[in-house]
């Protein structure tokens, strides 16, 4: 049977707010022609339906080192965040399926993004909103570590009629059409996000959250004493904004010592969550 019945337990969480609070699943993608694994986590949940919030977390097969059950259960108990499902979508070739929609960079790397990207929007999407029997969610996020958090930028930016938020963790923004090392190259062209993002005409109303360790790495293409992935990130920021109009809709961290690492982005991840999905 080639079509999985995905989140099959869902609909049984949904109507027991002592249900287990972390469950395993798989959905077959007709564009990524395969079985996505999925890993479900969830607070205790409303019987008001509109008032849960989702968030669809790339590299789900890393989630174990976010430790989210107790995460969550803190934060839900202390009221810092509304009722939450967190659906984390593993993935077995990120450096293909992770990118920008449509465009692989100078290494042939993202050839898959648009697939991944019509996954999301059109076959877990809707198939979550089927199975929850939820019309419309209170919040919809998506988030991702590296070039996960790429990846989460540029789905919530190609579908704000369904994303409401982003959050993006060390996003590689430098992701790039022609490697450093030409002589031709230059940032406002071949970093593919900005030139994107430069092109586009679009004003998506997203909120959007960022973060980034100042000891990630010690590159800093351009000289000026700071290192590329907070000078990236700052980049993207700054044409965000140019674009939207609601106060606090983007919101920069950077940590101090902050690397490159699962232990630093834990670390940052409850901020992100509150400031998401606060009641």
């Amino acid at each position: 049977m080639k079509k999985i019945t995905a989140l099959f337990l869902l609909s049984t969480l949904l109507a027991c707010n002592r249900a287990p609070k972390v469950q395993q699943d798989k959905l077959y993608s007709r564009h990524l022609k395969k079985n996505i694994a999925l890993t479900i986590f969830n607070t205790p949940l409303p019987d008001d339906k509109s008032q849960l919030n989702l968030l669809l977390l790339n590299d789900g097969q890393e989630v174990d080192r976010l430790q989210l059950p107790a995460m969550l259960d803190s934060l839900y108990k202390a009221s810092a965040i509304g009722p939450l499902i967190v659906v984390a979508i593993h993935t077995d070739d990120r450096m293909q399926e992770y990118g920008v929609a449509d465009k692989p960079d100078a290494a042939g790397r993202g050839s898959r993004a648009g697939y991944y990207d019509a996954f999301v929007n059109n076959e877990l999407y809707p198939f979550i909103k089927k199975k929850t029997g939820v019309r419309k969610f209170k919040a919809v996020a998506v988030a991702g570590c590296s070039l996960g958090g790429l990846s989460a930028f540029d789905i919530a930016w190609n579908h704000p009629d369904k994303i409401d938020m982003a959050g993006i963790f060390s996003g590689s923004f430098w992701w790039r059409d022609k490697e450093a090392t030409d002589s031709s190259y230059n940032d406002d062209v071949n970093r593919i996000m900005i030139a994107k993002l430069k092109a586009s005409r679009k004003k998506p109303q997203l909120r959007y959250w960022f973060y980034a360790g100042d000891a990630e790495e010690t590159s800093d293409r351009d000289g000026d004493g700071i290192i590329d992935v907070i000078d990236d990130t700052q980049d993207v920021i700054e044409l965000v904004k140019k674009r939207i109009s609601t106060p606090g809709a983007v919101m920069l961290k950077i940590l101090p010592g902050g690397r490159h690492d699962w232990p630093d982005w834990r670390s940052a991840l409850p901020g992100f969550l509150v400031w998401a999905f606060h009641p």
